[in-house]
C-alpha cells in the first residue's frame, strides 16, 4: 500500500469516523466520534415536530405491513442483472446526500457542496486547503466528503442496505484526474466495529469524457478509523450503512468531479470471493 493511499485514508477516515483521542474508554460511546454538532431547541418546538412525523410515519408503518405480506422473497440477481441504487437527475436526488469537509468540523478551510451541472448531473465540487488550523494539535488537513442517506424505515428506524445479490459497484463520474476514495461504511451491532469501513481508489481520467468505472467488491480493502487492517475480511454486502466519496490527496486546489449514477451490477463470471491475503490468529490455551 502506497504512502499516498494510507495518508489518504487517514484524512478520510474523519468525514466518516474521526478518531477518539480518550484513552479512558475501550469502547466507543458515540457513532459520530464526538463530531455532533447538536443544538438545543426548547421542548415544545421538538414535541410539535414529533407529533407530524408520527402523524406522517403510522401511514408508512401501515404500508410496510402491507408489503410485507406482498413481497417476493425469492428475488434474485441474474447474470449482468443491474440496479441504478442512486441516480441523479434533478434537485431532488441530491437533497438526501450530506457533504462535509474539514472546515465543517473546525480542521482546516476547504470547501465542499454538492449543485446540479448543466448536465442536470450531480457536481461534487470546492476546493481543497492544505492550511493548517493554528491549533497545535492537527499535522495535516484538507478532505471533502460527499455521504449517501441512511436506509430508513418509519419512525426514523435504520437498516442496512443488502447489497448481497450483486458482485460490482458500477459509477458513471466524470472527474478532473484526481483520486477519489470510494468508502463502504458497514452496520455493525458492536461498538468496536462502527467504524469499519471498506475501501477502494477510483482514479478519474479528467477532461470532456464520461467514464464508467466497474469495480469488484472483492477489490475493496477493510479499514478502521483510517487504519488499514492486518487481519482483512471480505465484505459482508448485506450489512451496508451507507456510501462515499472522499477527497483528500493532499493536493491543494479546486476539484470537482460529476456523476451521473451510482448503481450495482451482478457478473456471473467473476469468481474472486477476496483479492487480498487473510491472515488467521490462533488463540494459544494453556
Amino acid at each position: 500500500m502506497s504512502v499516498l493511499t494510507r495518508q489518504i485514508l487517514h484524512l478520510c477516515s474523519r468525514c466518516h469516523s474521526p478518531v477518539i483521542t480518550s484513552v479512558n474508554f475501550i469502547h466507543e460511546i458515540d457513532r459520530k466520534g464526538g463530531y455532533n454538532h447538536r443544538v438545543e431547541r426548547p421542548v415544545s418546538e421538538r414535541l410539535k415536530e414529533g407529533y407530524e412525523i408520527f402523524k406522517k410515519d403510522i401511514k408508512v408503518f401501515g404500508e410496510e405491513m402491507k408489503d410485507k405480506w406482498r413481497e417476493d422473497r425469492m428475488l434474485i440477481a441474474n447474470h449482468n442483472d443491474y440496479e441504478y441504487f442512486w441516480k441523479f437527475d434533478g434537485a431532488k436526488t441530491l437533497e438526501p446526500w450530506v457533504v462535509t469537509s474539514d472546515r465543517d468540523n473546525l480542521e482546516g478551510f476547504s470547501k465542499a457542496e454538492m449543485a446540479l451541472s448543466k448536465n442536470n448531473k450531480a457536481l461534487f465540487h470546492g476546493y481543497l486547503s492544505q492550511r493548517l488550523p493554528k491549533d497545535g494539535i492537527l499535522t495535516s488537513t484538507g478532505y471533502a466528503n460527499m455521504r449517501s442517506p441512511l436506509k430508513t424505515r418509519s419512525f426514523q428506524r435504520q437498516e442496512p442496505y443488502d447489497w448481497s445479490m450483486f458482485t460490482h459497484l458500477i459509477l458513471r463520474v466524470r472527474g478532473d484526474g484526481r483520486p477519489y476514495q470510494l468508502c463502504i461504511l458497514m452496520h455493525r451491532y458492536f461498538d468496536v466495529q462502527w467504524f469499519d469501513m471498506y475501501n477502494f481508489t477510483l482514479f478519474t481520467r479528467g477532461g470532456p469524457y464520461w467514464q464508467i468505472a466497474k469495480i469488484p467488491f472483492s477489490k475493496f480493502f477493510l479499514s478502521h478509523k483510517g487504519r488499514i487492517l492486518d487481519e482483512q475480511r471480505k465484505i459482508d454486502l448485506d450489512n451496508v450503512r451507507n456510501f462515499g466519496l472522499t477527497l483528500a490527496d493532499n493536493v491543494e486546489g479546486p476539484f470537482q468531479l460529476e456523476v451521473d449514477y451510482i448503481g450495482l451490477i451482478n457478473d456471473e463470471s467473476h469468481v474472486e470471493e477476496f483479492a487480498y491475503e487473510m491472515y488467521r490468529h490462533e488463540f494459544i490455551t494453556l
